[in-house]
């Protein structure tokens, strides 16, 4: 029986490897092959880096297969990825990144085609726990975890620097699928130029970037759990690492969690609130973010059933010349925002070529989101540029409760420009309005919007500068007692309608008009 038993159970296993592992190899008979069979050790002290590629090496030499990490700690530098390879990782099993230093196995950084128009995380592979490039049909899987403990979570002049727990580039076919990223470094995963990827399915509490996805085109992101208080969770970029523009485009992003709290509480279910960001201003990052490199753009992308907690709120920027468009997200719901619920920037920071024009905003539609305990520092924010416009937005059944407080005085303050800074929502102070700020911008929708706020707040509910074409329907603000719910500033074309407890109306323009 126990014979029967044993062979019962190795078919099974067989089976679930070729349903998680199925990365398109060609064979007909997978080929699985344990690392410990190569010399791998195992024990957390010893480095099985060379083992680990040796059984790469061997299941890539025969067309591809599966190569398992058994339960045991593998000290490792550089895993170098193949073409038709999967890489398992058994329950109880750990990938440990080892420290930098004389004999750690780490690659050295590969010469970059630019490394001027973009952070220097993004210009260099190589230099990471597992990497691979110019590769197709491959993936990592299982219910094991990458622990990036001796990675940096950012470059040091002069140093070696290994700094990434996944790095992929210039691949097709990929999937990463059911692992746990602990402490990923720089990016837990950076993917560049990579298409038709596939990520499921994953733990990533982390120090700083979570998902990172540059330049990448037919990418599914789903069931995943970001947590990563120093920097963005679920980031989809498009820089200028692959030595020209390439746009971020047919993105699904579903079923998500981000969140901000320390680092490792989330795995470990204390959910702290505690830690200080030493790379910018004392509270949490998370949240899922557009940008900041967009040299190529965004396009065609639909975000949907996700949950932000703890974080800063979603973000849509443009500010390298690329086109951010056609955008839906839908069913998002968020509790203790600390900056602004939703932001769009269009801006002129220009990092990339000389002679490539501002970019464009445009075409976006947000439905179905509620947002709760909202700092009251930032609104929602909608900010072109003069001479540049975000158009074509529609914003529809969205509830936001604020915490509230703003002072009477806020509501006067001139918002600067800040045509050329780095994208985020506090390069403007404190917006003068609480629930919504839409400056330089045109053909806007605001459909059934409720704005609340937890504490007495004395700013304007919503303020519209330089705004041509708004259809502000169904909109209910909460105010108090001297505050306009509605400004108007150089407006014209809004149509109002059972707003505010306002009469229907249509302004044809405005200079300057408290409603």
């Amino acid at each position: 029986m126990e014979k029967l038993i044993s062979a019962f159970e190795i078919a099974f296993l067989a089976t679930m490897l070729v349903q998680v592992c199925d990365a398109g190899i060609g064979h007909s008979t997978p080929m699985f092959l344990n690392v410990r069979q190569f010399g791998a050790v195992g024990d957390g002290e010893a480095l099985d880096t060379k083992a680990i590629n040796r059984a790469i090496d061997s299941a890539a030499s025969v067309g591809g297969g599966t190569v398992v990490l058994p339960a045991g700690k593998y000290l490792c530098g550089s895993i170098h990825l193949k073409s038709n390879i999967c890489l398992y990782l058994d329950p109880g099993t750990t990938i440990i990144a080892g420290p930098v230093g004389e004999g750690d196995e780490y690659d050295e950084e590969e010469p970059s085609i630019s490394v001027k128009y973009q952070d220097y995380g993004h210009s260099h592979w190589h230099n990471s726990l597992i990497w691979g490039s110019d590769l197709h049909d491959v993936s990592i899987s299982g219910s094991g975890r990458i622990y990036g403990k001796g990675l940096f979570k950012d470059w040091v002049k002069g140093t070696r620097s290994a700094n990434k727990s996944i790095s992929l580039l210039r691949c097709r076919n990929v999937t990463i699928k059911d692992v746990t990223i602990v402490h990923g470094g720089w990016f837990a995963i950076l993917a560049t130029g990579v298409d038709n990827l596939t990520i499921d399915n994953l733990k990533i509490d982390t120090n700083r970037d979570g998902i990172d996805i540059d330049c990448c085109k037919d990418v599914h992101i789903s069931n995943c759990s970001v947590n990563s208080p120093f920097d963005d969770g679920i980031c989809p970029k498009s820089s200028f690492a692959l030595g020209y523009a390439r746009a971020t485009e047919n993105v699904t992003i579903t079923n998500c969690i981000v969140s901000g709290y320390d680092e490792g509480s989330m795995l470990d279910g204390t959910f702290g609130r505690h830690a200080v960001d030493t790379l910018g201003p004392a509270h949490p990052t998370g949240r899922i973010k557009f940008g900041t490199e967009s040299n190529g753009g965004f396009k065609n992308i639909v975000i949907s059933n996700c949950v932000f907690e703890y974080c800063r709120g979603l973000a849509l920027e443009t500010v390298d010349g690329g086109l951010l468009e056609d955008v839906t997200i839908t069913n998002i719901t968020m509790r203790d925002i600390v900056t602004s619920p939703i932001f769009m920037r269009l801006g002129a920071r220009m990092r990339g070529p000389d002679g490539v024009p501002v970019g464009e905003l445009r075409r976006v539609f947000i439905s179905n989101v509620v947002a709760y305990n909202v700092d009251p520092g930032q609104s929602v924010i909608i900010a072109g540029i003069p001479g540049h416009n975000i158009k074509d937005i529609e914003l529809e059944n969205i509830k936001i409760y604020y915490k509230g407080g703003g002072a009477r005085e806020e509501g006067q303050r001139e918002v600067p420009l800040a045509e050329k800074d780095y994208p985020e929502p506090t390069m403007f102070g404190v917006t003068p309005s609480y629930g919504m700020y839409v400056r330089f911008a045109e053909s806007i929708t605001l459909h059934d919007i409720h704005l609340r706020y937890l504490h007495p707040e004395y700013r304007p509910a919503i303020i519209l500068d330089n705004v041509k074409g708004a259809d502000i329907r169904f909109v209910r603000a909460q105010i108090s007692d001297g505050t306009r719910s509605l400004l108007l500033r150089n407006t014209e074309d809004i149509d109002i309608f059972r707003s505010f407890n306002l009469e229907t109306k249509h302004l044809a323009k405005t200079s300057r008009d408290g409603l």
